[in-house]
């Protein structure tokens, strides 16, 4: 499917060049709202699915900037939702998602700040939902964060963020126990934290727990986020 945005080269951390999705709002037909958005990939890399909910920020006049962030293992992955492909996705996650994110990440950022945009926030899915959390935590120049079912939060839970920091979970998650999403809401009321009728990767209608009602409400949750720190 013909996406709105572009791949572009971008010079990340130790000088490295990955790629990454680029839309604006000019390029979705809409006027912009003076406002970017890191958008960090699910663990399958920057696929069609999260160039699509790219574009869609973009339609609401985000400029949004997706990194390819396993670039240095293989470059341009995209994997499918089973089988070896999503095996291969968690090694790259493993080996090349991590050391590097803050660094490629930061760069998505400063892409934004060096095309006149101040106010940028940041959003991942999966993976990037803990990279979120991560970027809220260790980046500069942030204005505030989302992140959706980010497993590696728990091993993260001691940080806390710099900028207003919301959080997605399903219930029926089992890759992230609920009993710890509800601790961690208890003892951090600093972070805002949202628990839905909903299984990992609700957000995402190219997956078997797609939950259309989760996914729509977190959205709005998420603008209303955006807006509100801006």
């Amino acid at each position: 499917m013909s996406r709105k945005g572009k791949m572009i080269e971008l010079k990340g951390d130790q000088g490295f060049t990955l790629g990454a999705y680029l839309v604006t709002p000019q390029d979705a037909g809409t006027s912009p709202n003076g406002q970017g958005l890191v958008l960090i990939q699910e663990i399958f890399g920057v696929t069609d699915h999260i160039k699509e909910l790219c574009d869609g920020y973009a339609e609401r006049g985000f400029t949004v900037i997706a990194p390819s962030m396993y670039d240095r293992g293989e470059k341009g992955w995209q994997s499918d939702y089973t089988g070896e492909g999503f095996q291969r996705s968690i090694e790259l996650a493993q080996k090349f998602g991590g050391p590097n994110a803050q660094g490629d990440i930061q760069a998505a950022i400063d892409f934004l700040k060096a095309q006149g945009t101040d106010t940028i926030h940041v959003t991942g899915y999966c993976y990037g939902g803990s990279m979120a959390w991560l970027a809220a935590c260790r980046c500069t120049g942030l204005t505030s964060a989302v992140g959706y079912y980010g497993r590696l939060i728990m091993d993260m839970e001691g940080e806390t963020p710099s900028v207003p920091t919301m959080l997605h979970f399903g219930d029926k998650d089992a890759s992230i126990p609920i009993d710890w999403v509800r601790g961690f809401k208890e003892k951090r009321p600093d972070i805002t934290v949202h628990i839905y009728d909903a299984d990992h990767g609700f957000n995402s209608d190219r997956r078997e727990h797609y939950s259309k009602e989760a996914a729509d409400l977190a959205l709005s949750r998420t603008l209303d986020w955006f807006a509100k720190a801006s």
